[in-house]
């Protein structure tokens, strides 16, 4: 699937359990067989079907090297008694759904999972909750596999004493839907993964960030919704990546962002919402990347874009209500600015074509200042700085000339 500028789009990923003749259906849980460790003991081959009933299961690391499908029957809980990794999926063709899978140990030389694939392909991870794990689910050399619609809750107060929500390593191909993760370091992290899409997730209350990734290509991020964390989401490192109709909201601090992309090219940033961010957009190192159809709604700085980012389009943007629409840190001005609405905008259009009749320089001199003296942002909104801007507009003077969208709306985007 290609998007209309020409990047890839993963293709959805279709996960299926190979049929065996001869599978049968094994049970396990009160009144029936006896607990999970006992798998070995029940014969389990490939093929099987294994339903748990609920019930409370401590019984250590629980291993799955069989091509089964593990089906929790009412929710039964599997406790690892903050001991121990609780569920190891060790084979290809697994199915795990229906579980809740709680307290494991904390380790961080052996970064134990609440549910952790080694070296495998073609699992389902479905419908589970996670509660109080260190790494809650952690993917190691994966391929075809899909984490949906699970609830990931841990309550991690320092970034060095919690893992990541879904960890995801060296993996290809991962479709991670619908999931729900809050408290952990970062919410969703990818490291060298490629040809994989991060679809309807909510990452809230994460310490570091809702989505960290860096060196993975070929990605999608679409419609997920990352609030409240320590920053929204981190792009590092990486090329030919798409993050379309995603909400950023609420990351606020000294050094917090809805999105940083740091050493980035070939992106789409498109029909985005940064809402309420210390800075919306943060572009370091960034090029070749379209920003196009978002919406920056009362950010302390819509868009920072530093002076080593090249060849970057912002265009049909909404810049309303931010304290400051748009910093840089030098006077190179390499990118382009069209048709955005700046709601500072005081121009007029006399031919009535619905844009600008003059341009509109949306670097603010204050902002240049705080770039180089942030110490000085104690002054703003007072009246000597308020006059220090009208004379800059009249009489440009520190702010690049160059910097300037020659066709700035009049009327805000229905974004």
């Amino acid at each position: 699937m290609r998007c209309l500028t020409g990047l890839l789009i993963p293709l959805f990923i279709f996960v299926a359990i190979p049929c065996f003749v001869s599978a049968k259906n094994i049970h396990i849980g009160p009144g029936k067989n006896s607990g999970l460790s006992d798998l070995p003991l029940l014969k389990a081959v490939d093929g099987d079907s294994v339903f748990v009933h609920h019930s409370l299961y401590k019984e250590g690391n629980i291993i799955i090297n069989k091509k089964i499908v593990m089906i929790g029957v009412n929710n039964p809980i599997i406790d690892g008694d903050k001991k121990y990794e609780v569920v190891s999926i060790r084979s290809d063709h697994v199915v795990f759904r229906g579980f809740t899978v709680q307290n494991s140990g904390y380790g961080t030389l052996n970064d134990l999972g609440g549910i952790k694939v080694y070296d495998a392909q073609h699992i389902v991870i479905e419908n589970n909750i996670l509660d109080n794990n260190f790494f809650s689910i952690y993917i190691n050399f994966g391929k075809n596999i899909l984490i949906k619609n699970n609830i990931i809750k841990a309550y991690g107060v320092e970034e060095q004493q919690i893992g990541n929500g879904i960890h995801c390593w060296k993996s290809d191909s991962l479709q991670i839907i619908g999931n729900y993760v809050q408290g952990h370091r970062d919410g969703i992290y990818f490291e060298f993964v490629t040809n994989s899409i991060i679809w309807r997730n909510i990452s809230k209350y994460n310490i570091r960030y809702g989505l960290h990734f860096m060196f993975s290509n070929d990605d999608a991020y679409i419609n997920n919704v990352f609030d409240n964390n320590g920053s929204g989401v981190a792009v590092m490192y990486t090329k030919k990546v798409v993050m379309y109709n995603n909400t950023f909201k609420n990351s606020l601090g000294d050094a917090s962002y809805g999105i940083l992309l740091k050493e980035i090219s070939d992106a789409e940033i498109i029909g985005n919402h940064f809402i309420h961010n210390t800075a919306g957009l943060f572009l370091e190192g960034a090029n070749r990347i379209i920003i196009q159809k978002n919406n920056f709604l009362n950010n302390g700085w819509g868009l920072k874009i530093q002076a080593n980012c090249m060849d970057n389009k912002i265009s049909v943007n909404n810049f309303i209500g931010n304290t400051f629409d748009v910093s840089t840190n030098g006077s190179l001005v390499l990118n382009i600015f069209e048709k955005n609405y700046w709601d500072k905008y005081e121009g007029y259009d006399l031919d009535k074509n619905h844009l600008g009749d003059v341009p509109y320089h949306p670097l603010n001199i204050y902002s240049t200042i705080i770039e180089n003296n942030p110490i000085a942002m104690l002054l703003f909104r007072s009246f000597m700085v308020t006059l220090l801007e009208r004379t800059e507009k009249l009489i440009p003077s520190i702010t690049p000339d160059n910097f300037k969208d020659e066709n700035p709306v009049l009327k805000a985007y229905l974004l």
